[in-house]
């Protein structure tokens, strides 16, 4: 599949959100890839019942919902999302006018066209921690073995093992309760470090004889030829295992952030950041930008405003770039009647 746009932006955190917003403003279309299944980034996928209060005149707000309103504001714009993919490489595809125009492929066989990258990436890319001591778990991947839910009907009428003991065990541990045969949730401690009333439903669960928690356990082998078969648990304290049946294996051990591909992408790096300009947040690379935690540059501080800001920026030079000799059409929201309209303010 090979497609044109505007912008690419490598993130679809709150700054590759808000890129879109700005984007629109001036006309411009976004596509936003992800290696999460999921929009928001770190806020959505680490943190998000964490309160976040230095957005200018939002008191308070959990990271989710600090996305649900970005997604919320970007509604009125074009763009397109790519979840579960990886960028694997960007390559110079031509040179305009002294502009180079960028092809970027990702790992599921996208192919994107664009004079304008943002990469939007917060700490790097996120990728599942695998289960420890268990030698080359996905080859059992799409085979009874699973990092994130991408569809709840996988686990209808199955026996389900989730591992972990943090938000995102314990909400599909909640959630799957509802459709799976069993469901069986394991951790090291009977401790949890997921939100208190959600940890609170599964302990329900569990009285109710819905959901079935065994700890301190960790798995020890994975059973099964082609296909997961069954699980082989560990208890830690009276060091005997036990073996059980099992259709679907769900790991939700958390997320290692890691620069992956961006190594090989010819950027300058300062201390595994990307090193930008504070004129228009452009590397190196003519018309690769850097927006957001994954930028470096006197003076930067890891904040989510500083990343509106520097996306901000950014976007005037992308439309400056798709449109050379053009003056950029700023106007304030407050007084652009034709804007408000498109925003649903006024009719």
């Amino acid at each position: 599949m090979k497609i044109e746009t505007d912008i690419l932006v490598i993130g679809a955190g709150p700054v590759g959100l808000f890129t879109v917003f700005e984007a629109g403003l001036l006309g411009l279309k976004c596509t936003l890839i992800d290696n999460l299944d999921k929009v928001g980034g770190q806020c959505s996928e680490l943190y998000p019942e964490k309160p976040i209060y230095d957005i200018p005149g939002v008191p308070s707000q959990t990271a989710q919902e600090h996305v649900d309103a970005l997604m919320e504001q970007i509604k009125p714009f074009e763009y397109d999302l790519h979840l579960s993919q990886r960028v694997e490489s960007i390559e110079a595809h031509s040179v305009t006018d002294n502009i180079t125009t960028w092809l970027i492929k990702t790992n599921e066989g996208l192919e994107c066209i664009t004079k304008n990258i943002f990469i939007a990436a917060g700490a790097g890319s996120f990728e599942p921690r695998r289960p420890p001591n268990i030698e080359d778990p996905d080859k059992y991947l799409n085979k009874g073995v699973s990092y994130a839910v991408k569809s709840k009907d996988l686990y209808k009428d199955k026996n389900l093992f989730i591992f972990g003991g943090g938000d995102s065990a314990l909400d599909w541990t909640v959630e799957l309760a509802k459709i799976a045969k069993s469901v069986n949730l394991i951790h090291r401690r009977d401790q949890f470090r997921g939100a208190q009333h959600t940890e609170a439903q599964m302990r329900d669960l569990v009285k109710a004889g819905d959901v079935n928690l065994l700890t301190p356990f960790q798995i020890e082998e994975i059973l099964g030829d082609e296909k997961v078969s069954g699980v082989k648990l560990k208890n830690f304290d009276t060091k005997e295992s036990f073996t059980h049946d099992a259709d679907e294996l769900l790991f939700l051990f958390g997320l290692n952030k890691k620069l992956g591909p961006i190594l090989e992408w010819e950027l300058e790096l300062d201390s595994k950041k990307i090193s930008v300009n504070t004129e228009d947040f452009q590397t190196n690379r003519d018309g690769i930008f850097a927006v957001g935690d994954i930028n470096d540059y006197p003076g930067k501080l890891d904040l989510i405003l500083c990343g509106f800001h520097e996306t901000t920026l950014a976007v005037q030079k992308a439309y400056q770039r798709n449109f050379p000799g053009e003056r950029v059409p700023f106007g304030y929201t407050t007084s652009n009647t034709k804007l408000q309209r498109k925003l649903g303010v006024v009719d």
